[in-house]
């Protein structure tokens, strides 16, 4: 693995344990050691995606799978990832997903077996 590969890996694993507070570019880059451009186009070569398309997929992608293994309503999930209104993040879930959170999570809803329990 390169040198540039394994500063990708550690910026996606510092990501991907700070999705729920709010990314920015610079940030990140600070916290790499290298320029906003310069990380930019690196990521860009080594992943396929931008940085920013990146960390808004994956926060997509937790919302998710927060609609479906919880019961949490659609605001505060929204307001975890970062957005500001329910507004701009039904917005954006749907663009992502084809579906609004709320169908998204009827379709979706993961529901768990619990012996001797009966399901309604």
């Amino acid at each position: 693995m390169f040198i540039s590969e394994s500063v990708i890996a550690v910026i996606i694993d510092w990501i991907d344990d700070n999705l729920h507070k709010p990314l920015r570019i610079e940030q990140i880059a600070h916290y790499s050691g290298y320029s906003k451009w310069y990380l930019q186009r690196l990521f860009l070569q080594y992943k396929g995606e931008s940085l920013g398309r990146y960390i808004r997929n994956k926060k997509l992608d937790s919302a998710a799978r927060d609609l479906r293994e919880t019961d949490e309503n659609i605001y505060s999930i929204g307001l975890r990832y970062g957005y500001d209104s329910q507004q701009t993040f039904t917005r954006l879930f749907t663009r992502h997903f084809h579906l609004p959170p709320g169908e998204y999570r009827k379709k979706n809803k993961t529901t768990y077996y619990v012996p001797g329990k009966a399901e309604f």
